[in-house]
């Protein structure tokens, strides 16, 4: 199941700055840090830490910040479900990599072990 044309659209133009707080907030509630999530993230995209806090804030999209990104070749063994779809069934590539990045943040948020979130 692929969600609708607008959706992906919208999750293209969400604006990374935007919803990073949240995902900080989320682990953070859940007794994980910070830290732990600059690297789950970094792990995904191949970006420093300096990299990430720059997209911040330049308030990059998801389109901006993907379309610059290394994804790591191991993220095709990320699944399961996300917002109501698995996420290695997503079609849309843009919207594949950002369900990626929130299944990565639920398994932080969950008490997922970090080598098995980074899939080492």
């Amino acid at each position: 199941m692929t969600p609708p044309v607008s959706q992906h659209e919208r999750i293209a133009k969400m604006i990374f700055a935007s919803v990073y707080p949240l995902y900080v907030n989320k682990v953070e509630k859940k007794g994980r840090t910070e830290e732990e999530l600059l690297q789950v993230i970094k792990w995904l995209t191949g970006f420093t830490k300096a990299a990430i806090k720059k997209h911040i804030e330049k308030k990059s999209t998801f389109e901006e910040l993907f379309s610059k990104a290394k994804l790591n070749p191991m993220a095709s063994s990320i699944k399961g479900v996300i917002c109501g779809y698995r996420v290695e069934e997503i079609e849309n590539p843009l919207t594949q990599k950002v369900r990626y990045m929130d299944k990565l943040v639920d398994e932080l948020a969950r008490g997922k072990k970090m080598e098995n979130i980074l899939r080492s």
